[in-house]
């Protein structure tokens, strides 16, 4: 049994480089299949919703956005709200951006960027910023500065979706891509990304040490916590 009383500093085979498009493409699908059944895409939906309240126009940026599928549950529920809503996906590796960008729901109402989030600079800056699964491939001292970067760069807030380290569901999810999953990626990644997961104090930590007090930290099914920051209550 893996100790996770500590986040494991190992990498994810996502992480690398020269994987093919057609890896990429499956892992996405699996991804997105995974985050719709384990309820991830109704979780960054609840933290969508805290910060957008009754507006009837916003601009959302998800960073690490992969392979666009939160952004298109947003975009969906928008179109049923009534709500305009413009949206930027930023994501490092071209492969992901590709594949999001095959999308035909997406292609009229998304701007996709190539480019570590921390390098792309707004012409006017979103409302909303968000990642999800995305703050567990960095380390602490990364995370800090990623946290001033989303509060320096959103209008209303942002909120964070990821992982909490916990043993069941490492075993759980481990077992599950091992017997269902047809994508390397997802069945060496899965359970690392479950021991590169975080404790609530280790989050109330990080938003001490980037002098962000006012932030709702929530538990969630299965296994996962919703972070929202929202500008007017700090």
């Amino acid at each position: 049994m893996p100790n996770l009383s500590k986040r494991s500093l190992e990498k994810e085979l996502l992480d690398g480089e020269g994987i093919a498009f057609d890896e990429i493409a499956l892992n996405m699908q699996e991804l997105n299949t995974i985050n719709t059944l384990l309820g991830g895409h109704a979780i960054s939906l609840t933290g969508f919703k805290s910060l957008v309240k009754n507006r009837k126009q916003i601009s959302v940026c998800e960073i690490g956005c992969g392979g666009g599928d939160n952004l298109l549950v947003i975009l969906k529920y928008c179109q049923k709200k009534g709500i305009a809503v413009s949206l930027i996906g930023v994501d490092l590796n071209q492969a992901c951006i590709q594949f999001a960008q095959t999308n035909s729901k997406l292609k009229d109402h998304t701007q996709f960027i190539c480019s570590d989030y921390s390098l792309v600079q707004f012409e006017e800056k979103p409302d909303i910023i968000f990642s999800s699964l995305f703050c567990h491939h960095f380390n602490h001292s990364e995370l800090v500065y990623q946290l001033q970067w989303m509060q320096k760069n959103s209008q209303i807030g942002f909120f964070i979706n990821d992982l909490q380290r916990n043993w069941l569901a490492y075993y759980s999810i481990k077992w599950l891509t091992q017997f269902f999953s047809k994508s390397r990626l997802v069945k060496n990644d899965a359970a690392i990304s479950v021991a590169r997961g975080f404790h609530k104090l280790e989050w109330e930590s990080l938003f001490k040490l980037a002098n962000l007090k006012t932030v709702r930290i929530n538990w969630k099914w299965a296994f996962r916590y919703l972070i929202i920051y929202n500008h007017a209550n700090d």
